[in-house]
């Protein structure tokens, strides 16, 4: 359950699962569960502080790691996984990310049940969102009595300018009086949050990105296609793996393989971020306005009984 909120921290609608929200899985979590089930370095599966640098294509469909450790290695299938500042993507591809003009600023609140009860009530068991113009409070219950909060907002990407990100204290004052004006519940999650704050400026890849057929080389995830956060980042890169797996078991040869994979991931991959682009313009739009709404066609949702709507007509 969502719980979506005007800047008075009146609830205004709330979106079910299943009706535009999506769960979020805990990232640690997934790769927890995932290294359970992986071989160990000893089998040379995963093989840690082998860090690359750039790929090259090589003759006869192969490519090259080039590592930090100035030592290369040869393969006949390099999948660049390794999301936003890909070092594999050059080998496919110019393209670079760029800021689309939204900060997320992160911040933790541990075992909130028990010692941040305010911030248990406005998150709920599932998530909470408030909105007003180019900015927004999210807070999203992860496991273990564990919430994460996103403060977001349109502007700068040196919004922090002057301020040292590591003095906590200062980053809270400037966050502060971007948010003046909001309800003090609301304002508990700049002021009593544990540890510093991390900021998380939005950087995205033109869209479509695509790019021509390399062998031996492809990509997947952030990686492939960078997108504004709209909940389905981390699906896309588990389906494309998914995908790419069955697609190299299916088929005789790699080439053919990668053929089948990116005639599926790309075009899917530019849909999304369609959809993406669409939402982040919708959700954070470039306006001075206090407008609290969130877009009908964007997040449906079941607006409370006896409310205002969640959108103004």
């Amino acid at each position: 359950m969502t719980i979506i909120m005007a800047p008075e921290a009146r609830v205004t609608a709330r979106a079910a699962e299943g009706r535009g929200v999506t769960p979020a899985s805990s990232r640690t979590g997934t790769f927890q569960r995932a290294s359970r089930h992986t071989p160990s370095d000893r089998t040379g599966t995963v093989r840690w502080g082998h860090s690359v640098r750039a790929v090259t294509p090589l003759p006869h469909g192969t490519a090259r790691l080039h590592h930090h450790n100035h030592t290369t290695e040869d393969f006949d299938l390099v999948i660049g996984a390794d999301g936003a500042w890909s070092r594999v993507r050059p080998a496919l591809s110019d393209a670079q990310p760029s800021y689309a003009g939204v900060t997320l600023v992160e911040a933790h609140f541990g075992e909130v049940d028990h010692r941040h009860p305010g911030i248990a009530r406005l998150v709920g068991r599932g998530t909470m969102s408030a909105k007003a113009g180019r900015r927004s409070l999210v807070l999203q219950r992860n496991s273990n009595g564990h919430v994460r909060a996103y403060i977001n907002f349109r502007g700068p990407r040196d919004w922090h300018a002057g301020v040292d990100l590591a003095d906590t204290e200062a980053v809270r004052v400037r966050l502060l009086a971007q948010y003046q004006g909001w309800d003090e519940s609301l304002l508990d999650i700049l002021r009593d949050n544990e540890g510093g704050f991390i900021n998380r400026p939005m950087f995205v890849l033109p869209a479509p990105h695509t790019w021509r057929r390399v062998p031996g080389i492809t990509l997947l995830g952030d990686a492939a296609h960078l997108m504004p956060p709209a909940g389905v980042g981390a699906n896309l890169a588990l389906l494309d793996a998914a995908e790419l797996a069955q697609s190299v078991i299916g088929h005789s040869t790699i080439a053919e393989a990668l053929d089948a994979y990116e005639s599926v991931m790309l075009p899917r991959a530019a849909e999304n971020a369609k959809t993406a682009q669409q939402m982040l313009a919708g959700l954070m739009p470039d306006t001075d306005s206090d407008d609290a709404a969130f877009p009908d066609s964007l997040w449906p949702a079941d607006p409370l009984p006896d409310s205002r709507p969640a959108h103004a007509s």
